[in-house]
């Protein structure tokens, strides 16, 4: 039987949030991250299942069997499908990682994980917060727990941040994910700026990041809406290849991506209440929407080519 343990909580200093008032950057020459990696052996990882000591967190995160089951696969799409060039700043500690949202499936979450686990200075796990959709599919719910995600609860992501964790967040939701590819890199509106008010709570900078590749791999032109009513689910896409070739149709085109990770934004809360305060939620809400939506401009306007 796994044995159960606490989060490691990881204290993080105090942070003085009284710097100037955020600005959006224009996109200057990026800087590649180093990767670093860390492999556990299978023969460990095999003994440990056997005598159950392994890490759980609260959440039902395990690390080990992410790391040596579930992410070599997709590094493996990473490196060779997709040829993921990641570029710009990842700060030490904790912080909210906020990016757009494409793609019909979620490889662009997926392609971030890999990205934060192979670059973070710390070497985190991108700890993910999904829909509730994701934890009714099953399998995949329980896949998605032990792979370090969590439902999309202020509450829960609080604890993470505060912890020392990496969160990720896509604020536009399957709003952006779902969108026609006629729409392709054009940020969809960010909610009400939740993920703003879980970052000035937990006191930890908020990280733009600017996926680019992911709005062609499944290029959506039409959507069954009666048939995505019956399955319940958000949209039933219609690709060029999908439903068209069936399973092969889901099998996404190997573009190039881009996965740029912006300077850290530390929201300068006006009063003790800030995180309260829908004007300035949404003031920094849009700040960081514009950065990532200028970072977009920019990449795609300078690519050299899709694939």
């Amino acid at each position: 039987m796994t044995r159960l343990g606490e989060a490691q909580v990881i204290p993080l200093p105090r942070r003085e949030l009284d710097g100037p008032p955020v600005t959006v950057p224009r996109p200057r020459p990026v800087t590649r991250l180093r990767q670093r990696r860390e492999a556990p052996g299978l023969r460990a990882f095999v003994r440990n299942r056997l005598t159950g000591e392994y890490p759980v967190d609260e959440f039902g995160f395990d690390p080990e069997l992410t790391d040596t089951l579930l992410l070599p696969p997709l590094r493996a799409v990473y490196e060779k499908w997709f040829r993921v060039t990641v570029t710009g700043t990842l700060p030490p500690g904790g912080s909210l990682v906020v990016a757009n949202h494409s793609g019909t499936l979620p490889w662009d979450a997926l392609m971030t994980a890999v990205a934060v686990r192979d670059n973070h200075p710390e070497r985190r796990h991108l700890r993910m917060l999904g829909a509730d959709l994701v934890f009714k599919v099953p399998v995949l719910g329980s896949l998605a727990r032990k792979s370090g995600q969590t439902l999309a609860c202020r509450a829960d992501a609080v604890r993470l941040l505060r912890a020392g964790e990496v969160v990720g967040v896509w604020p536009e939701g399957f709003k952006g994910i779902g969108k026609p590819f006629h729409e392709r890199y054009r940020l969809q509106r960010f909610g009400r700026g939740g993920f703003v008010t879980t970052a000035l709570r937990a006191e930890v900078p908020i990280v733009p990041c600017s996926i680019v590749g992911a709005e062609e791999i499944h290029p959506k032109i039409a959507d069954l809406k009666p048939l995505a009513k019956l399955l319940g689910l958000p949209y039933f896409p219609v690709t060029p290849l999908f439903p068209l070739l069936g399973p092969l149709g889901a099998i996404p085109l190997p573009t190039k991506w881009h996965i740029h990770f912006g300077d850290p934004i530390r929201p300068a809360p006006s009063t003790p209440d800030a995180a309260d305060d829908p004007a300035q939620i949404l003031e920094i809400a849009d700040t960081v929407r514009d950065t990532i939506q200028a970072t977009l401009d920019h990449l795609v306007a300078t690519r050299p080519s899709i694939f």
